[in-house]
C-alpha cells in the first residue's frame, strides 16, 4: 500500500512539474507557445481539391479594409509555417505588374503550399514551398488585382507608387492587429517583377513609420527581390543587350534601337518607340519571360495584350517599358488559376465574395494601363536602407528576357558598393545553381536557367536560396 500511494505521490509531482513548466512556458511566451493551427474566423477549413499533407497546412485568407471612407480593401493570403510558426520569420510576398495577383502567381503557382493542377480543377501539393522556412503572407494589390476592390472609381485614377505602398501599409498595420501574435516577428518583404519597386518603397515607408511612436512598430529585418524593375535606363539597356546577345534581334535591330533611343529621357521619341515595338514583336513566338520555356497554346479565359503593344500611343514611353507578367515552366498556369479561383465553391471557402462582383483574372490588364508610372528609380532607397542596415538581396533568373541579369547587374554596378566576396559559384545537389557576389549592404545571386519566375522554373534552387537569406546560412559554394 506505502509502494502504491509512493508510485501515485511520484506521478502527481511528475504531473505538478509538467503544468508548472508547461505554464511557465505559455506565460513567457503568450498565445505564441500555443501549437497547432488556432481559430480564427478568417481561418480556411479547406479548399476544393486541396490535398491532404502531413502535417496540414494552417491558412487564413480575407479582406482587411485600408480606407474605410473609400471603400477600399485589399485581399490576402496566408500560410503559417510549416513547424516552429511561433519562432519564424514573417514574409511578406507581392507580384508585380503592375495588376497581376500575388494569390495567382506567387501562392499558387510560385512558393505556396498548393498549386493549381494542370485542368485548372484542383490543387497539388508542393514540396518546395516556403513555408518550410517562414510564415508566409501573400498580398493582392493594388486594388483592382485579384479580389482587392474600392467602391471609389477615382482611386483607380490615383494609382501609383506611392498610393500602393500606403495601402500596403495601412494593410500591414491593421492586419496584425487582426493576427497580434505575429507583431513581434521578424518581418521580411519579398516579390519579383514590378514589385522591385513595390518591395523597396513599402520597406521605405515601413522604416520611417517605425520612428513614429503613435505606430505600431513592425520588426523589419529586410527584404529581397528577385528580377526586378528597379533603375529604367538600365532595365531599359539590360532587355535590349539581352535580346541581342541571345539571338532573339538580329545585328540590323540592335543598331536600330542603339541609334533611335537614349533610355536616360524621360520621354522616349517616336522613333524609339517604333524601334522598341519591333523588338518585342521578336518575342511574339517565345516567351520573354524564359527564353527557352515553350510557348502556351490554348486559348485564354481573359484578353491579353500583345507584347508588341502595337495599339498604344507610339510615344507612351511608360507602359511600353511596363509589360504583364505572363510566361513560366508551364506557360499555361493562367488558364488553369484563372479557371480555379473563378469558382464559386472555391470563392466560398476561400473567403473571397466581395461586394463588388470581378471575375477574378491573375493580371487585369486595366489596372496595368491606368497605372502612373511615375517612379523611374528605386536606388536612392537603397542607398538609405543600406545605411539604416536593413537585409538586402536581389537574385535574377538568368534565361529572363523581360527583366534581365544584365541590367540588374548595370545598376548594381552604379551603386559603387564596396566588394565584400567576390563573385563565384553557388551549387544545389551538386550542380551549379549560379553566381553570388557580396557588397557591403547587399548580395546578389543569379539562379542558373531560371526564368522572370524563379520559384516555378527553379524550384529547389529557390527554396535553397529563400533559406540561406533567412537564416544566414552561406549558401553552397562547394559541389
Amino acid at each position: 500500500m506505502k509502494g502504491g500511494m509512493a508510485s501515485i505521490n511520484g506521478l502527481l509531482f511528475v504531473l505538478w512539474v509538467f503544468v508548472l513548466l508547461h505554464s511557465t512556458a505559455i506565460e513567457a511566451h503568450g498565445e505564441e507557445k500555443l501549437v497547432g493551427c488556432p481559430q480564427h474566423p478568417d481561418k480556411v477549413i479547406k479548399l476544393p481539391g486541396q490535398p491532404s499533407i502531413s502535417p496540414p497546412i494552417c491558412h487564413f485568407s480575407g479582406f482587411i479594409t485600408v480606407n474605410a471612407s473609400h471603400g477600399r480593401a485589399l485581399f490576402y493570403w496566408f500560410f503559417q509555417a510549416l513547424s516552429n510558426p511561433t519562432h519564424k520569420p514573417l514574409l511578406l510576398w507581392l507580384n508585380g505588374g503592375p495588376g497581376c495577383s500575388s494569390v495567382g502567381y506567387g501562392a499558387a503557382v510560385e512558393l505556396g503550399p498548393f498549386r493549381v493542377n494542370n485542368k485548372g480543377n484542383g490543387l497539388d501539393h508542393n514540396k518546395y514551398s516556403w513555408i518550410q522556412e517562414a510564415n508566409v503572407l501573400f498580398l493582392e494589390s493594388p486594388i483592382g488585382v485579384g479580389f482587392s476592390y474600392s467602391n471609389t472609381s477615382s482611386d483607380f485614377i490615383n494609382l501609383d507608387d506611392k498610393f500602393v505602398a500606403k495601402d500596403a501599409y495601412s494593410f500591414l498595420l491593421k492586419w496584425m492587429k487582426r493576427f497580434p501574435r505575429y507583431q513581434g516577428h521578424d518581418f521580411f518583404i519579398s516579390g519579383e517583377s514590378y514589385a522591385g519597386h513595390y518591395v523597396p518603397q513599402l520597406a521605405d515607408l515601413i522604416y520611417d513609420g517605425n520612428k513614429n511612436k503613435r505606430n505600431h512598430f513592425i520588426n523589419l529585418k529586410g527584404f529581397i527581390v528577385g528580377n526586378p524593375e528597379t533603375e529604367d535606363f538600365y532595365d531599359s539597356k539590360g532587355l535590349v543587350e539581352y535580346a541581342w546577345s541571345h539571338s532573339v534581334i538580329s545585328d540590323q535591330l540592335y543598331q536600330q534601337v542603339n541609334h533611335a533611343c537614349n533610355f536616360k529621357l524621360s520621354n522616349w521619341t517616336r522613333e524609339c518607340a517604333n524601334a522598341i515595338n519591333l523588338l518585342f514583336e521578336q518575342y511574339k513566338e517565345i516567351d520573354i519571360y524564359n527564353i527557352y520555356a515553350p510557348k502556351c497554346t490554348l486559348s485564354r479565359t481573359s484578353s491579353l495584350p500583345t507584347s508588341s503593344s502595337s495599339s498604344r500611343s507610339s510615344d507612351d514611353k511608360v507602359k511600353l517599358r511596363r509589360m504583364r507578367i505572363l510566361g513560366g515552366y508551364d506557360p499555361c498556369y493562367e488558364v488553369h488559376t484563372e479557371a480555379y479561383f473563378n469558382r464559386d465553391d472555391v470563392q466560398e471557402a476561400f473567403h473571397s465574395k466581395s461586394p463588388i462582383r470581378v471575375h477574378w483574372q491573375s493580371c487585369n490588364n486595366s489596372i496595368f494601363e491606368a497605372y502612373n508610372y511615375v517612379v523611374l528609380t528605386v536606388l536612392p532607397i537603397y542607398t538609405k536602407l543600406i545605411k539604416a542596415g536593413l537585409k538586402i538581396w536581389v537574385y535574377s533568373g538568368d534565361i529572363d528576357g523581360r527583366v534581365p541579369v544584365i541590367g540588374t547587374r548595370y545598376w548594381l554596378e552604379s551603386m559603387a558598393l564596396s566588394l565584400k566576396t567576390p563573385w563565384r559559384t553557388w551549387y544545389h545537389n551538386n550542380q551549379v545553381g549560379g553566381r553570388i557576389v557580396e557588397f557591403e549592404g547587399l548580395t546578389f545571386v543569379t539562379v542558373r536557367g531560371a526564368g522572370h519566375l524563379v520559384p516555378l522554373n527553379k524550384p529547389g534552387e529557390a527554396l535553397a536560396l529563400i533559406h540561406s537569406f533567412l537564416s544566414g546560412n552561406s549558401l553552397a559554394t562547394k559541389p
